[in-house]
């Protein structure tokens, strides 16, 4: 009898352990900001974000319909979403693309940091 009280004990004694090992890591971390609102112009509309603007020379990437932006050493891999823009980058021409670098996107194109393009001015 004392054999099993001192099990159950035991098994008790690990359990609470594993509980406080297994706390929340982000329960230690003050508590997140508020979201801020975006800023707005005098129309009450959102205003659009200052984009990057950058100059190169349109390249084909190594995976199929990956296109790059090649300009000042630097390759960006151009995430176009609009077709209309996308019809206005010719490989191997010059162009100046305006968006916004994204560098922690994922993408399987292998290359270059990723540049969503909001316009393009073909140079």
């Amino acid at each position: 009898m004392m054999i099993r009280r001192l099990s159950v004990l035991t098994a008790l004694v690990a359990v609470l352990f594993a509980a406080g090992c297994a706390r929340n890591a982000d329960s230690d971390s003050p508590a997140a900001p508020p979201p801020t609102a975006a800023p707005t112009e005098e129309s009450g509309q959102p205003s659009a974000p200052a984009g990057q603007t950058i100059t190169g020379t349109v390249t084909a990437g190594v995976e199929p319909n990956c296109i790059l932006l090649s300009g000042g050493g630097t390759d960006y891999l151009l995430i176009v979403k609009d077709p209309a823009l996308l019809d206005q980058l010719k490989i191997g021409e010059q162009a100046t693309v305006v968006g916004q670098a994204e560098p922690g996107q994922m993408s399987t194109c292998q290359q270059g940091t990723p540049f969503t393009v909001t316009s393009v001015r073909p140079n």
